[in-house]
């Protein structure tokens, strides 16, 4: 069954739920197509980061020097890491004539487009018709069957955990000196490349066990399991939940 349309456009303003209804299309066709991807700031999650770097076919490191600024923000641990747009024209980099050319790969803030979320969890739609045409278009969307569409499920998932991390060294706000240490913490949240690196050939393994015995076999295999395994990795060394556990060392001799 289709969702119905609005009776009027009001009913689009304003903060709608899940099985609230709004109406766009995006093609290119509409006057403005692609003008949503020019002079934006979109910051990038972690899992951003893993899906645009594997979608290139690139190192972390090669992504994260290419395509991005990374700004360090006062009294955060965590610095943003922001979509870098080209200097000429302030267009995205992978924005092309005939739309996106990391369309199955785009971040979070571009599959959400045109809706945006509340703190609340309601959603609002992020632009008007003034400047974005398709929404003057008549097909009818149910807010929950957009989000399902544009596959936002895993990235609302990696987010909750990201979040796991950045609400607490808010409220918490832990004070950290040293500088390796936030360049670790870098590195396991934005270069899995290098996180992976880290897990497998230093002494890691070999200092800590962990509660599953095959998470290792998953992490090798899967970029997503890895960065899982980082986010437990942050919170074990900085928050010390009891997500891995210091091996005993072997008796004296052997």
């Amino acid at each position: 069954m289709s969702p119905s349309k609005p009776t009027n456009k009001k009913e689009q303003k304003g903060r709608m739920a899940p099985e609230h209804v709004f109406t766009f299309k995006c093609h290119t066709e509409i006057s403005c197509f692609t003008h949503c991807c020019r002079d934006i700031t979109i910051v990038l999650t972690p899992y951003d980061v893993l899906r645009m770097k594997n979608g290139l076919g690139i190192s972390s490191d090669e992504f994260l020097e290419k395509y991005t600024l990374i700004l360090p923000q006062q009294n955060r641990l965590i610095p943003l890491v922001i979509l870098e747009m080209n200097e000429k024209d302030k267009k995205c980099p992978f924005v092309r004539e005939q739309g996106c050319s990391m369309y199955e790969e785009r971040p979070w803030p571009c599959r959400m487009y045109p809706l945006d979320m509340n703190d609340d969890g309601t959603f609002t739609l992020i632009s008007h018709a003034d400047r974005c045409r398709g929404l003057e278009e008549e097909d009818p969307w149910r807010v929950g069957d957009w989000l399902s569409d544009q596959g936002i499920v895993p990235y609302d998932e990696m987010n909750a955990l990201f979040s796991s991390i950045t609400i607490p060294l808010q409220s918490q706000k832990i004070d950290i000196d040293n500088p390796q240490i936030t360049k670790m913490l870098f590195m396991a949240l934005y270069n899995i490349d290098k996180f992976r690196d880290f897990v497998f050939n230093s002494t890691f393994l070999d200092r800590f066990e962990l509660e599953e015995p095959d998470r290792i076999e998953k992490i090798k295999s899967s970029d997503e399991e890895l960065l899982k395994f980082a986010f437990d990795w942050i919170k074990f060394g900085l928050f010390g939940e009891k997500l891995f556990w210091v091996k005993e060392p072997p008796p004296e001799g052997k």
